[in-house]
Order: structure tokens, then sequence, then C-alpha cells
């Protein structure tokens, strides 16, 4: 008995739902096809509705069903191929599309009037096809689950200080709760539209951040009326409120702001309002001139773009078109003016449009006084789905959009639209091996652009710091290859994350697998610091005593000396900590001897990472003090001496395998007039005799291995002789100059 019970309980799932299909109140439908799948999957019938319901809410979802629908029953309708091409269009599948409305327009006979549509729709698979192949840089976001609803939002107007955001939303006071119940009963009827939707009420969020907004509040009291209501523009200083209201089939009214509400909305003349359809207007900054959409004037109640101007203190004045360079056989909507006056944004079904609404743009011809061609703004921008609304921010830097596209929320949705920008790399090029600076390496970042138009940035790294400096265009992977001298060393990856401004820097160091054959660069390392301290390290000293004999060495070279810290304190504090790094180093070297006239300090606080302060080891790269040589604006960096000392480890000894000397960079014993004695911690003694000027320097090296060395240093001559532990010799006498 429960077989007959349950047919019969499908049977009527199917009625409700098909009497829901039947009015287009699709999302009221979905629920009765979704019980009836639940008990009967291959139900073509129920999968083929559902499909088609689904295009507005789920697009992926849609093209399942349709297809599904297709195999399980090839006839399931004689509309089908035109659906598929339909679906297959949503789903950017423009080759499939084109081939099922061809198959679908075939079908027709040849005066049937179905098929100037289908050449249409095909057109628009077309111009598709054009625009999702030759994308523009372009970042689009959702504005988020606070804004957005399952519902549909749209009409997006900002205020002057990008505060305050009024929009439209088809919500239940920006609630998901459905608008017919799960007997298919509708809720409360004074809120629901014919489409079994609720009526379009405004809303209005307030900023919390870039990234975030208050909850909405409806403005439910004198803005929004019995029927549909939509928010269009705010002007005069945000006094103003323009707005659309479905009276006389759609006019435009105005309401004024009186405290933290606005006033019973007003309508404009006849002019402007008018028994026919009007939807959308956008006032001129200077009160002056309104452009207005209005199906009025068409032949077949299509929309077009008109204008009206008005004297100061008087009425809106006869509506004049705004040209054929806009305005189509098809719906022309939403008009929007830049702030100079040169540029019109608007919405259009016609034109080379990707498939429903998408955002054009033409520009003002000041010496024809007329509106130039129509230009589509491009992927992603525009999607085979509608697109309206396009909204600048009050700087202009950024718009807001309103769209149908796959990974919203639910119907159309409200996005920001913001043009890729570029981003500063900037680092050092490293040995792996032992950290030490690679100058004079080329690193070119090779990527492509949205389109696949291939980029290419290159920069070589500067002498003694081993610093480049690229500009590339953000929101992209790039292959960054490192060679040296022309031969390429190694090759990486190098994800740069998107910028919609043009002041973000990101710090990268590059280390690769390369030591110089000649020996050790000539370097001025940094020197670290212990968090909130600015007392020397011994390694400190070590490294300070190295950059006394390279300046030593080079008495024409002048330094600046870089404080700079984490971002644990404030930044004030920091610019003080970071100055007493800086200071620290200079009272060490003038102590060393180095002129105070060689020297400057400066204080970067937090202000120059070199990572991002996310983890202590990265903080501690941090805590630093640079020591960069200051070049002359117009002079190029100088060809700089090697210390006589061997205080930068790339002495003759060094080069031909022999015992390190006691260097700066092993060794914590300074070089001073005198004789020291130190024993490395690889076992290694080392034996130093500086006579009283300074210019002759004896080192002897014992290693634990039996190897010997001698290395005698003067007047910038080495001479050098040093046995392994096989008892190999080696003897070198060079110029180190």
């Amino acid at each position: 008995m429960a077989q007959p019970a349950l047919a019969q309980s499908t049977r009527q799932q199917l009625k409700t739902a098909n009497k829901f299909f039947g009015q287009e109140n699709y999302r009221a439908s979905l629920p009765f096809y979704e019980q009836v799948l639940a008990k009967d999957p291959n139900n073509a019938q129920a999968l083929f509705r559902a499909g088609i319901a689904y295009m507005s809410f789920d697009k992926e979802k849609a093209s399942d069903y349709i297809y599904k629908a297709q195999r399980l029953k090839k006839n399931v309708s004689k509309d089908v191929e035109y659906w598929l091409g339909r679906v297959d269009h949503l789903n950017y599948n423009f080759d499939e599309a084109i081939t099922h409305f061809q198959a679908y327009n075939a079908s027709l006979k040849s005066k049937d009037s179905r098929k100037k549509e289908l050449a249409q729709l095909i057109q628009h698979s077309k111009n598709a096809k054009v625009q999702f192949n030759s994308p523009k840089d372009i970042f689009v976001k959702n504005l988020g689950p606070t804004i957005n609803t399952q519902w549909s939002e749209h009409s997006p107007v900002i205020s002057n200080d990008d505060k305050v955001l009024l929009f439209t939303s088809r919500s239940d006071n920006m609630s998901n709760a459905p608008a017919v119940s799960a007997d298919g009963k509708t809720k409360d009827k004074n809120k629901i539209a014919a489409d079994g939707q609720y009526y379009e009420n405004i809303y209005e969020a307030t900023r919390i951040d870039d990234e975030n907004w208050e909850k909405p509040r409806s403005l439910s009291g004198v803005l929004n009326g019995k029927g549909h209501d939509a928010s269009i523009q705010v002007f005069d200083n945000d006094t103003k409120l323009l707005m659309y209201r479905n009276d006389e089939n759609g006019d435009i009214l105005y309401s004024e702001k009186s405290g933290a509400d606005w006033t019973d909305p007003k309508k404009l003349n006849k002019n402007i309002n008018t028994p026919a359809f009007e939807s959308d207007a956008y006032i001129t900054p200077n009160g002056l001139t309104i452009y207005f959409s209005t199906s009025k004037y068409s032949e077949d109640n299509t929309l077009d773009i008109y204008y009206s101007t008005r004297v100061p203190g008087g009425d809106w004045g006869p509506a004049k078109s705004i040209g054929s360079a806009i305005n189509t056989a098809y719906d022309d909507d939403s008009p929007y003016l830049s702030r100079d006056g040169k540029t019109m944004y608007f919405s259009s079904r016609g034109h080379n449009t990707m498939g429903g609404y998408d955002i054009f743009k033409s520009e003002y011809d000041s010496v024809g006084r007329k509106w130039g061609r129509a230009e589509n703004m491009g992927y992603p921008i525009n999607t085979p789905d509608d697109d309206t609304y396009y909204r600048l921010s009050p700087d202009g830097s950024y718009a807001y959009l309103s769209s149908y596209r796959i990974g919203g929320y639910g119907e159309k949705d409200i996005y920001t639209i913001n043009y890729i920008k570029n981003a500063i790399i900037r680092g050092r090029v490293l040995s792996s091996r032992d950290s030490t600076a690679i100058p004079g390496a080329e690193l070119v970042f090779s990527g492509t652009q949205a389109d696949k138009t291939a980029l290419s940035y290159r920069d070589v790294t500067k002498p003694f710091s081993a610093e480049y400096q690229v500009n590339v265009l953000s929101g992209r992977t790039y292959q960054v290859a490192v060679s040296k001298d022309g031969k390429n060393i190694e090759t990486q990856e190098f994800a740069v994350p998107i910028s919609t401004n043009d002041s973000t820097t990101i710090e990268k160091n590059f280390y690769v697998d390369y030591v110089d054959p000649a020996g050790p660069a000539l370097a001025i390392n940094p020197i670290y610091f212990d968090t909130d301290k600015f007392k020397l390290r011994p390694e400190s000293i070590t490294e300070l005593n190295k950059i006394t004999e390279i300046l030593k060495a080079n008495p024409g070279i002048n330094i600046s000396i870089e404080g700079n810290c984490d971002s644990r304190n404030t930044d004030e504090y920091n610019i003080v900590l970071g100055q007493n790094r800086a200071n620290v180093a200079y009272n060490f070297l003038k102590k060393a001897g180095i002129a105070e006239t060689r020297m400057v300090t400066v204080s970067y606080g937090e202000r120059r990472p070199v990572a991002p302060n996310d983890s202590p080891e990265n903080m501690q790269l941090n805590r630093r003090t640079d020591f960069r040589v200051i070049v002359k604006e117009g002079e190029s960096m100088p060809i700089m001496n090697k210390p006589a000392s061997g205080a930068t480890n790339s002495s003759p000894a060094m080069k031909s395998g022999m015992a390190p000397m006691n260097t700066g960079t092993r060794s914590t014993v300074p070089l001073q007039p005198g004789k020291s004695k130190v024993k490395l911690e690889d076992g290694t003694k080392v034996k130093t005799k500086v006579d009283e000027d300074s210019d002759k320097v004896k080192v002897k090296t014992k290693g634990a291995d039996d190897s010997k060395s001698k290395t005698v240093t003067k007047d910038g001559t080495i001479d050098a002789k040093a046995k392994d532990a096989e008892g190999n010799k080696v003897k070198v006498k060079t110029d180190n100059d």
C-alpha cells in the first residue's frame, strides 16, 4: 500500500513545483523539485525544470541537471537544445553553447521569430569567447556575506567619505528566510512580489575597515514603500538621495536627509518620469544635468539613455537622447559619469556584450560635442551573465559593481573592481652555502599578463651590498632566473600577491647555490641586536672590526649607518631605538679611528623590514644596523680596495685552499699592534703579529690535521706559504691591490 501513496505524494510535489515554475517563481519551485528527485532521482522532467530554475542561483548545478535530464530522456523538452546552449554559455563553455544554439536554430521554421534571438545568442557566445581569452588585469572581490545574501543585492551607492554604503536587497531584512514555506504557501504577502521573492528595499551599512562592514540596517521608514524601492545616487554632499520606486511602471524620486533618516520621497517632474519605465539615473556634481534610463521613446519598450538640463533654481527641461553611439536596439541602462565628466559608464544588452548586461564606457568628444564609440570594459568586469550598476569610489581608485557570477552568495551580488597594480620587490642575492652577498648577479623576473602577454623585469645586484629592486605587476607567479657573468645559476618561482595600490613593497632575498670562484666578495654586512637592545654582540664587534679595515683601506669611501627594528613597539619608540643602534656602531667606528666626517647615521625604525615580522627568526633579521656606501648623485659605485690585513676573508691563502688566516669573520681578536694567539672552533691555532705602524702583519696557522700556513703582509704585498695534511705545498706572492 506504501507505493501508491508514495507515487501520489511525488505527483503532488511535482504539481506544486510546476505551478511555481509556470509563474516564473523559480526559487519557490526548487524545494519541491528536490523533494521529487530525492524519491525519484531519474525523473527527467523534474531534473530539466529544476536545472532551468537553478540558472540564477547555481549555474554548475543547473548544467548538471539539464545534461542529466537529456541523457535520461533525449527529447525531455522540444527546447532542450536552447537551454543547453544557455547553461553552457553561463558556464563559459562558449563553443558548446554555439553548437547547441545552432542545433536549436536548425529545428525552427524559417520564419520563426525566435531565430533573431538565436542569432543574437550565438553572437554573444562569440563575443564572450573573445573577451574571456583576452582578460584584463583586474581584481574582482565579493563584498562578503554581511552585505550579500542568497537573494539579489545591487545598486551600490557610496558616500563621499567612502564610509557609508547604500544598496538594494531582495532579502527579508537581510535574512535568509524563504519567502515560501515548506507546504508551498506564501508567507507575508505584503512583502512578496509576483515572482515569489521579497520586494526590493534599500539598506545602509557603515564601513568598519577596508574588508568589513557593520550589519546593514533597513531604511524601511519613508524610503521603502509597498513595492520595489532601490537606491540610485547620493548628491549635494550626501544630503539628497536619488532612488527608484515602481510607481507607474517605475519612476525616479528623490529624498532629503533629515537627521539620521530621510524625508518622504518626491518624484522628479514629467520630463523625467513618464507612464513608461524609468529605471536609473545620475545627476552631475553641479546639479544641472541628469542622465536617466527610460523606455518611453523606443518602439519595443527597451530602455535608452536620455538626458535633461536645467538652469540654477529651475526644474528639469525636455529630455534628449544621449545618441546612437551609446543607445542600441536593446536595453541601455544605468548611466554613471566620471567625476571629470569625460567618461560615461553604462550597462547594455547591445553592442558587443558577452551576454545579458555588460558594462561599457564612452569618452566625450569635446570638439565634436558628442559621445564616442562604446567600449566593452572586458572580462573579468563583465561575465556571460548580467553585470550592472558600475559605480566609482569617491577617489576613483576602484569601483563597485552588481553582478550574477559563479562563486557568489546567491543571485546578484555586489563586488568591488580593482585594477591590479605594480609592487616593488627588493632584497639581496646571497649564497645558500654561507649567506655571503653576491654582487653583480642578474635577476630576470618572467611572467605573463592576464591575457598571456609576456612580462619581463630585470635588475643586477649592486656592488658590495648585492641589493636589487624591481617594479613588477602584482598578482601572479614569476620565474626568477638568477645568473652571474652570463651563466645561469638557478631559477626559482616567486609568487607576488595581488596589490591594488601603488605603494606595496615586498622584501625578498634569493639564496642560490653559488660560490664566487675568485673568493668571497668584499661585503659590508649588517650587525644584529637582541630584542629591545642596542648593545653590541661579540659577533657584531667582529663585523665592525672588518668594516674598520675596509674603511681604512678605502679613505675615499663614506658610509651611511642605518638603524632598524622589528615591529614589536610603536613607530615612535622604534625610531629612537633604531637611532641608538646606529649610534653604537658609529661610536665604535669613531673610536677605531674612522673620521666623523665619513659617517652619517639615520634611523628607519620598523619601516624597512627585510622580512615579514611574523616569526622570531624574521624579527631577528629586522633588528639590525645596515652599512651603506654613500654614492654621490651622478657617480657610480667606486672600486674598493681590499684591506691588507685580510679582514674580508679574501686573501690568496683562502683562494689557494690554504688554512684560513686570522680574519675578521673567523677570529674574535682585533688586528691591533702587538702579538696575539687564538684557537678556533675547528682546533686551528692562529698566531698573529702586527708591527707598530700596522703596515706589516704576520700570521701563522696550525690545523688539528697538521696543516700549516704562514702569511706575511707588508705594504699591500702578500707572501704566503702553506702545507696541507698530505704534505702538499703551495706558495703565493702577490699584490693584494
